[in-house]
């Protein structure tokens, strides 16, 4: 759906009443407003996949589960990041998001529901389409 319309709301919601009954459930957000997170944690977003992959890289670290993925009321979630609101492509941020929860283990990590919130006021016309 376009932006502004409650997906992000809705999504929060949604993983909040899944993890209430019993179910592993894990949120993507993927929105440089980090609205999906800020959601779950209080107002307070959560460090995006881009900016600590960026960080940890300059620093020669890994990235490790810990430093991308949060927990709050049972639910996991973490924020994929992407380009500025109303500017460039949102898939750098989820083609580099999902390569490195790849390569840490992603399908091992046994969860019940993977929630994804992308934005839906991008540039670009992949999301721009249904």
């Amino acid at each position: 759906g376009k932006g502004g319309i409650g997906k992000s709301f809705t999504l929060a919601n949604l993983s909040h009443m899944m993890a209430e009954q019993g179910k592993r459930v894990l949120l993507i957000g993927c929105d440089p407003k980090s609205d999906t997170t800020s959601l779950l944690f209080g107002g307070k977003a959560c460090p995006t996949i881009i900016e600590t992959s960026s960080k940890k890289k300059l620093a020669g670290e890994e990235v490790q589960i810990g430093d991308v993925c949060f927990k709050r009321g049972g639910v996991f979630a973490m924020e994929l990041g992407g380009p500025e609101v109303g500017r460039g492509c949102g898939g750098r941020g989820i083609i580099h998001g999902f390569e490195l929860l790849e390569k840490l283990g992603f399908h091992d990590w046994d969860f019940d529901y993977v929630l994804l919130d992308f934005l839906g006021d991008v540039v670009c016309g992949g999301f721009a389409m249904p």
